[in-house]
C-alpha cells in the first residue's frame, strides 16, 4: 500500500506528470492516426463504387451535375490526408505544424466553394468564403515567409 502511495506521489510531481500527460497525447494521436487511415480507406472505397455506379447509371447529358458531387468526394479524400499528416506531423515533432492546418483549411474552404451550389447560396454566404479564403491565404503567406527566413 505505501509503495501504491509512494508511485502516486511521484506520479504527482510536476516533471513525471508532464511526461504522463505527454505519453498519454503519443497514444491518442496515434489511435486517431489508424482511425483516421480506416476513414480514408472507406472514403475510397465509397468514392470508388460511387464512381462506377454514376459513370454506368447516369444517363448522357446528366454527368456534369454528378461531376460535383465526385470532386468534393475526392476533396473530402484529400482533406482526411492532410489530417493524416497532420496527426503524423505531431507525432515526429510533437508539435502542430500551423502550415499544415491553414493548408487543410484552405483545401475545405476550397472543396465547400468548387461544390458551392449558387442557386441555394445568398450572396453573404459567397461573401463570406472569400472572406474566409482570402484570410487563410494570407495567414499562409505569412507563415511561408517567416519560416522560409529561419
Amino acid at each position: 500500500m505505501r509503495k501504491l502511495f509512494k508511485r502516486i506521489r511521484e506520479t504527482g510531481q510536476d516533471e513525471n506528470f508532464m511526461h504522463l500527460i505527454e505519453n498519454i497525447e503519443v497514444l491518442v494521436s496515434k489511435i486517431l492516426s489508424v482511425m483516421m487511415v480506416v476513414v480514408i480507406f472507406v472514403a475510397v472505397f465509397d468514392l470508388g463504387i460511387f464512381l462506377l455506379k454514376e459513370l454506368f447509371d447516369t444517363p448522357y447529358g446528366k454527368f456534369n451535375k454528378t461531376l460535383f458531387t465526385i470532386f468534393g468526394l475526392f476533396l473530402n479524400i484529400l482533406i482526411a490526408l492532410e489530417i493524416l499528416e497532420n496527426i503524423t506531423g505531431y507525432l515526429k515533432k510533437h508539435v502542430l505544424q500551423v502550415e499544415l492546418v491553414i493548408v487543410t483549411s484552405l483545401i475545405a474552404v476550397a472543396r465547400k466553394i468548387i461544390i458551392l451550389d449558387l442557386e441555394k447560396v445568398s450572396g453573404i454566404d459567397i461573401i463570406g468564403l472569400g472572406i474566409a479564403l482570402l484570410a487563410l491565404s494570407i495567414s499562409y503567406w505569412i507563415i511561408r515567409k517567416t519560416t522560409s527566413k529561419n
